[in-house]
Order: structure tokens, then C-alpha cells, then sequence
């Protein structure tokens, strides 16, 4: 009863923490590309902000999921804001100064947010039940739909705000950011006890940490992961959701901005978008401890398939239709976020989950980044709708290979 009772509150802390987050982090979101460009003098650079936000989320999820491994969630987590909002800080002072170098190291720092967001989801399934594991991990997601919903409609207030205080109007949502990331910070410093995962240990003793350095711990833990066909499939799932979705969804405000749209109207589409990565989640997670994880994937690629050509064939002045396909793209995420990573938990064993967990954040957040730093070229070259193309192509393998492991026999409920 006391497992369960720990199991309740850190699941509302944590998605309490994740509401707080996910306004600062979509705020953010919203205006990166467009202050990238604003302070180059270009779009072919818009793609950057996204990119090296991306980045810093990456590899920041290897020293917090080790903080996490001989700390706890807790710190880890408290690590990944605390940066983020020092990152937030520096892209206010690189709008004013407009400097793009000093942004992108903001923007490296901004990514922190990200990271403490995704390991939050790996919090959520310490102390579940093995056939809940998909519930309480999406439950924990769902929680960003408010904050991330909220976040891109105060980028006019804000900056408003900003150009009260004799700030660049664009650096606005990053000084709020600051501000939100230092109090989810708080929040689960003061009231996530106790932990979750040093909690889950005790009652499990006999699990062991591996021991070696940070790069062998990095390639074990890949290893363990690549090993099985479920693990396989689940790392593929994350990478391929989390590359297609950065591409595209960072490079849309570019698109609705050359057909006219306003910060308003952005700010909507953004929020469409991020209500189909969060806002369905429960159901996701229901499915997939349901339905199986494999076949959740297989709905996944489709859905993202469907959502590339909807939105790929949007005029840019067609805001509704964009909203439309950046719904399908975040639902489409959704799914394999969320049966992705409850594959990978699954896929090794209780003693290295923190660190293959953060061995998975990282290279699924390296190849969003890739994707992100391509984008902007891609833009330039076939427009937007030659981005959706690429990012079509890319989900194809991830549709092949859910649909093999769907027909397999033998798979159970995975």
C-alpha cells in the first residue's frame, strides 16, 4: 500500500512539475527560429535555434541520467532545469545584444528543460506495475499539454512585457522561461521525497548499478538496448518520432510567417501542434499497455505518415490546414514516444535503466538534432513542402519494421 500511495504523489508531482516546465519550454519553442533569423538577417539560419536546443537536450541527458543513477530523479531532474534556466538567460542578453553565437549557447543550455522533461516520463514507471508501466509513463507526458499548450499564446504578452523593460521584444518568452524553469526546479527539489528510483532500489536490492566509465556505460547500455528485437524497435521509434517532428514543427513558423501569419496566429498553430504531442497521451498509453507496444508504433509511423502529406501540401498561407497536419505530427509522436520508451525500459534489465534511458534521450535527441540542422537547407532548397517529403522518407523503415515485429508470432503483448 505504501509503494502504491508514493507511486500516486510522485506521479502528480511530477506532472505538476511538468506544467510549470512545459509553459517555459513552449514559449520558448515558439519564437527560437524566429529570433534566430531576426538576429542573422535570414531564415537559412532559423533551424539553428531548434538545432542546438535539440543538441543541449542530448547530450545534457547523459550527465543528468547519471546524476539520476547515484542521486536519485530528483537531482537529476533539479540539474536539467537549473540549466535551462541559465540558458533561458543567456538568449534574453543575446536579443538584446543580438548576438547569434551567444543564442545558440543559450539555446544549447534551453535544452536542458527537454531533458528533465523526457527523464521525467522514465520517473513515472520506477515504481509502476509492469502492465501500468505505458499508463503511468503517458500520464506523466499528458501533464505537459497544459503548459506546452499555454506557452506559444503568451509569446505577445511577453513580448510586450520585454519591450516595457527595454528588451528585445523577442527575448520576452525567454526571460518568462527563465522565471518558470527555476520554479519547476523548486517544485521537485521540495516535494518529490522521496525518490522514486532510490525508493524502487530498496525494495529491489539485489538489483546492481554496472559499474565504468561514462562512455563504456554509454556503449553498454546501447548494447543492451540493440540486443533485443523490442529494444531495437523501441530506440528506432523514439529517434525516427522525435527527428520527423523536430524538422518539421521548427521550421513551420518560417513557412506561416512568408504567408503572413502574425505571432497570434503562430502561437495557435504551435499550440494545435503541441496539444496532439500531449494532450491525447493517456489514451496512447492505454493502447499500448492494451493493444501492445509494437502495433502502437505501427499506428505511430502511419499517423506521422499522414501528417507530412497534410501539412507538406499546405499553401503558406493556409494556417488551418498547417494546424492540421502539426496535430497528426505531434499525435503521431506521441505514439512512439510513448510505446518507444516504455520498449526500451522494458528491454534491460533494473540495474541500468537510468543510464540506458539517457543512453536512448541521447541518441534520439542527436538525430533530432541532425534532422533540425538539415531542415533550414532543406527549406531553402525544395521549400516546405520538400522538407515533408525528407521527413515522409524517413518515417518509411520505422512503418516496415513495426509491421514486421506486428506480424511476428511469438511477440506476447509487446
Amino acid at each position: 500500500m505504501r509503494v502504491q500511495a508514493v507511486q500516486r504523489r510522485t506521479l502528480l508531482v511530477l506532472s505538476a512539475s511538468q506544467v510549470i516546465g512545459g509553459v517555459g519550454q513552449a514559449i520558448g519553442i515558439a519564437v527560437g527560429s524566429l529570433l534566430a533569423a531576426e538576429i542573422a538577417g535570414t531564415a537559412a539560419v532559423a533551424g539553428l535555434a531548434s538545432t542546438s536546443s535539440v543538441l543541449g537536450a542530448a547530450l545534457l541527458a547523459v550527465p543528468v541520467s547519471r546524476v539520476m543513477s547515484s542521486s536519485g530523479r530528483r537531482a537529476g531532474l533539479v540539474v536539467g532545469y537549473a540549466a535551462a534556466v541559465l540558458g533561458a538567460a543567456l538568449v534574453v542578453v543575446a536579443a538584446y545584444a543580438d548576438s547569434l553565437t551567444l543564442m545558440l549557447v543559450g539555446m544549447f543550455l534551453f535544452g536542458g528543460g527537454t531533458t528533465a522533461g523526457f527523464q521525467a516520463r522514465f520517473g513515472a514507471t520506477d515504481l509502476a506495475e509492469p502492465h501500468r508501466r505505458g499508463q503511468a509513463l503517458s500520464l506523466v507526458v499528458w501533464a505537459t499539454t497544459i503548459g506546452a499548450v499555454l506557452g506559444p499564446n503568451l509569446s505577445q504578452p511577453s513580448g510586450s512585457l520585454a519591450q516595457a523593460l527595454g528588451l528585445a521584444r523577442l527575448g520576452g518568452p525567454f526571460l518568462i522561461s527563465a522565471v518558470l524553469f527555476a520554479l519547476a526546479a523548486l517544485f521537485v527539489a521540495v516535494l518529490l521525497r522521496p525518490d522514486p528510483l532510490l525508493l524502487s532500489r530498496e525494495l529491489t536490492p539485489d538489483v546492481q548499478e554496472p559499474s565504468g566509465s561514462r562512455r563504456s556505460s554509454i556503449r553498454q547500455s546501447l548494447s543492451a538496448i540493440v540486443s533485443t528485437s523490442d529494444g531495437r524497435l523501441g530506440l528506432l521509434a523514439v529517434v525516427v518520432s522525435h527527428s520527423v517532428m523536430v524538422a518539421v514543427m521548427v521550421l513551420s513558423p518560417i513557412h506561416l510567417g512568408h504567408g503572413g501569419a502574425t505571432l497570434t496566429v503562430i502561437g495557435v498553430v504551435i499550440s494545435v501542434h503541441i496539444a496532439g504531442m500531449f494532450a491525447l497521451s493517456p489514451v496512447v498509453g492505454w493502447l499500448a499497455d492494451r493493444l501492445g507496444r509494437r502495433r502502437t508504433v505501427l499506428i505511430g509511423a502511419s499517423v506521422l505518415a499522414v501528417a507530412v502529406v497534410v501539412a507538406g501540401t499546405a499553401p503558406a498561407d493556409r494556417s488551418a490546414q498547417v494546424g492540421v497536419g502539426l496535430f497528426l505530427l505531434g499525435l503521431g509522436w506521441s505514439f512512439g514516444l510513448i510505446a518507444g520508451s516504455t520498449l526500451v525500459t522494458e528491454s534491460v534489465p533494473a540495474g541500468i535503466r537510468p543510464q540506458a534511458q539517457g543512453a536512448s534521450d541521447l541518441t534520439m535527441g542527436l538525430c533530432a538534432a541532425l534532422a533540425g540542422a538539415l531542415a533550414g537547407p532543406i527549406l531553402d532548397l525544395g521549400g516546405y513542402g520538400g522538407l515533408n517529403l525528407v521527413a515522409g522518407v524517413i518515417v518509411v523503415p520505422l512503418f516496415f519494421v513495426a509491421l514486421r515485429g506486428v506480424l511476428s508470432p511469438g511477440h506476447g503483448t509487446a
